[in-house]
């Protein structure tokens, strides 16, 4: 797919944290939910360069949205080279499935460069799907952090006419809540082709019958949220893929991926990039007033005469 949600993209440190994990996911001992699989690990150099251009500048803040640890995934910084102009990197949470970076810079002389840059080893875990699936129902009462997944997000448009009828009609002769989700997944890969192109979100997908692994995961979405089934992106470098929630018995709840564009995969996921974030209904603090799809970087400055040039850093580092 075009990486038009990468552009710019950092990935930098992460808080060694994994409070959001286990918000996210429940605890499996029973083996329930997706399984550990292969595991990849990876070095990835990664931050910001700023330069003031044309004159000083002051009051510079930049944010930058960083991988967190996820089940799946550890993260550990292996080294940081923060230059002697920046005032503090600090990190924050975004909901609950982004984390950002927080860089200040008080002043910077003309022509002068700051920067922050983090090498950071990820360790990421491939999926296989449960060995049994009768038990899980889409829950009745969910968590308070699902609830963010099971309404529209920007270009997935759960609650549009044409969404509703087909969800509906998709799984009306399905029984079982696991089969429900499946013949969604179905209907979408085997109805919409892949072809790269610009983003157009879910309804147009749907009258379009095209699109790339965007269209394809925001489809997806809104046919589970319109069926009442938490659902929600997961962003990876150059590509995303869908996550849905089911419970099992005793109520526990379990995040499910599933491949919407590629090589089928449903319930686990072979994939092995870093994840970056997790979801597509995100409120920056830097731009309250607007919904992101996908939490981008942000850049800004309170004056000095001069201008921040920035240049977003994200490249892997052989082993």
């Amino acid at each position: 797919m075009a990486a038009r949600f990468l552009l710019p993209l950092v990935t930098a440190v992460v808080c060694l944290n994994s409070f959001a994990a286990l918000a996210q996911f429940k605890s499996d001992p029973g083996g329930k939910g997706p399984q550990p699989d292969k595991a990849v690990t990876k070095k990835i150099k990664c931050g910001i360069r700023v330069t003031a251009s044309g004159g000083p500048c002051k009051g510079i803040v930049a944010t930058v949205p960083v991988p967190m640890n996820w089940p799946e995934q550890q993260v550990q910084v292996l080294e940081e080279d923060i230059s002697p102009m920046v005032k503090s990197v600090n990190y924050r949470s975004v909901g609950e499935g982004a984390r950002q970076m927080v860089i200040e810079i008080p002043m910077l002389p003309a022509g002068q460069e700051a920067h922050v840059l983090v090498t950071y080893e990820v360790n990421k875990h491939t999926l296989l799907p449960p060995t049994a699936t009768d038990e899980f129902q889409i829950p009745k009462k969910l968590p308070r952090e699902v609830l963010i997944h099971t309404g529209p997000s920007p270009f997935i448009e759960s609650r549009h006419p044409k969404i509703t009828s087909l969800a509906k009609e998709i799984v009306a002769e399905k029984e079982a809540s696991w089969a429900k989700v499946e013949a969604i997944y179905d209907w979408v890969r085997d109805n919409v082709k892949y072809e790269n192109g610009e983003l157009k979100g879910a309804i147009r997908a749907l009258n379009d019958k095209t699109g790339d692994c965007e269209e394809l995961s925001s489809l997806f979405i809104a046919l589970c949220r319109a069926n009442k089934i938490p659902a929600r992106t997961v962003w990876v470098p150059d590509h995303c893929y869908p996550e849905f929630f089911l419970a099992d018995a005793e109520g526990n709840g379990y995040w499910f991926p599933c491949q919407a564009a590629g090589t089928r995969a449903f319930g686990g996921i072979p994939e092995e990039r870093p994840i970056l974030q997790k979801g597509d209904n995100f409120r920056d603090p830097e731009r309250p007033k607007e919904k992101l799809r996908y939490l981008s970087e942000y850049l800004t400055g309170k004056g000095g005469g001069g201008k921040p040039k920035v240049k977003f850093v994200r490249e892997e580092v052989a082993n």
